[in-house]
């Protein structure tokens, strides 16, 4: 398998081994809404079409306003990008000034990219290690919520002002939803942290652990913020960063003019207002997550550690790229590996979480696939 992606969503290399087109392909790989998009969405987008012959704002004026009413935050706190991909480059470059970058991992494939960039000297803080696994034991043998209880790691040094981190929550490719209040005394410890908050919008409010409503506190601290997966929108390539409107008015001299373009702006106005979406969603996700959780756990030799967010991290006694190709030929569905993680490697690969027949169709494609390797 040649040309493995280092992302998922890769659907022209998975047909490609499948043998079939790209659209017959069932992707598992990409952390994507399947609810969406919603057609709020849609209707903004064929609303606009005539704006196409307009350069966009380049302030985003109405579209921090938006996100403002949100988030409860001034607009001049909020920078909107082409995807949070894009931010976080800028983000890179902003810690590229501190002494030591330190990286909680296994980690989303991209932060190495955007801190590559620049000449960094990184320090990685692994995560998933012999204690990580223990909690998760006894948290499964309680009330199920272990990743609610979950802290920072304590093996993150003092640090200092010459120090910064970066990390993600919920933690990808984990699961794991660190608390707010173990957060904040990290933010006295870094001259500099950024924390990724991707897939914060698929916990419930009473669930969730954003630091936005501290931000305005701490001139340290950025987070940073997708649109595209909670509302199934990666092809428009929408994200933002909140923080300190003079290090965002930095990123704003740094970058290219007019990352985001008119249709991606309206498209996140109408769906930033779109309660009957977000609702759905929420009901979509706890029933069928936990529906792929305890399919999961029945499947001989593959063990899934509890998530808060909308995919799975699936340990396994088989090759996970052996797994991933027999799927791929045998179903034409396509989970996500784990070799570009190196902490992980090739006994865990990454499942989203999808409609109810569509996980079905994945466990009984697992089930052919353990029951032939084991015979």
């Amino acid at each position: 398998m040649s040309n493995r992606p280092l992302h998922g969503g890769n659907l022209a290399w998975a047909a490609a081994l499948a043998g079939c087109s790209p659209d017959a392909i069932l992707d598992f790989s990409a952390s994507i809404n399947p609810l969406g998009p919603p057609e709020s969405a849609l209707l903004a987008i064929q609303a606009h079409l005539a704006d196409l012959k307009v350069y966009p704002d380049p302030n985003y004026q109405n579209l921090r306003a938006c996100l403002a009413r949100i988030h409860d935050v001034p607009p001049e706190w909020i920078l909107p990008g082409n995807g949070s991909a894009e931010l976080l480059t800028w983000a890179g470059r902003d810690l590229s000034r501190f002494e030591t970058i330190y990286l909680v991992t296994p980690a989303f494939g991209d932060y190495l990219r955007a801190l590559n960039t620049f000449t960094t000297n990184l320090v990685k803080c692994p995560l998933v290690n012999a204690e990580w696994c223990s909690q998760v034991e006894l948290g499964k043998q309680g009330d199920g919520q272990w990743y609610e209880k979950l802290p920072i790691p304590d093996f993150l040094p003092m640090g200092d002002r010459d120090r910064a981190l970066l990390l993600n929550n919920p933690h990808n490719p984990t699961g794991v939803l660190f608390l707010r209040e173990t957060i904040l005394p990290v933010l006295d410890r870094f001259g500099l942290v950024v924390v990724d908050e991707a897939f914060m919008d698929f916990l419930p409010a009473e669930k969730e652990q954003s630091l936005i409503s501290v931000v305005e506190k701490y001139p340290n601290l950025v987070i940073l913020r997708s649109l595209t997966k909670f509302y199934s929108l990666p092809g428009l390539r929408l994200g933002y960063a909140i923080a300190h409107p003079d290090r965002l008015q930095r990123w704003q001299q740094w970058r290219d003019p007019w990352p985001v373009n008119v249709l991606a702006a309206a498209a996140a106005c109408a769906v930033l207002e779109d309660r009957a979406f977000e609702q759905q969603t929420r009901h979509w996700l706890e029933e069928a997550r936990n529906q792929l959780f305890v399919g999961l756990s029945q499947l001989p030799g593959l063990h899934p550690f509890p998530s808060a967010a909308n995919f799975l991290l699936v340990q396994s006694s088989r090759s996970s790229s052996l797994i991933q190709e027999k799927l791929l030929k045998q179903s034409q569905i396509l989970i996500r590996d784990c070799l570009s993680f190196p902490e992980l490697g090739d006994r865990y690969f990454r499942v989203a979480v999808r409609s109810f027949s569509e996980n079905q169709r994945l466990l009984e494609g697992l089930a052919a696939i353990c029951e032939e390797m084991r015979g």
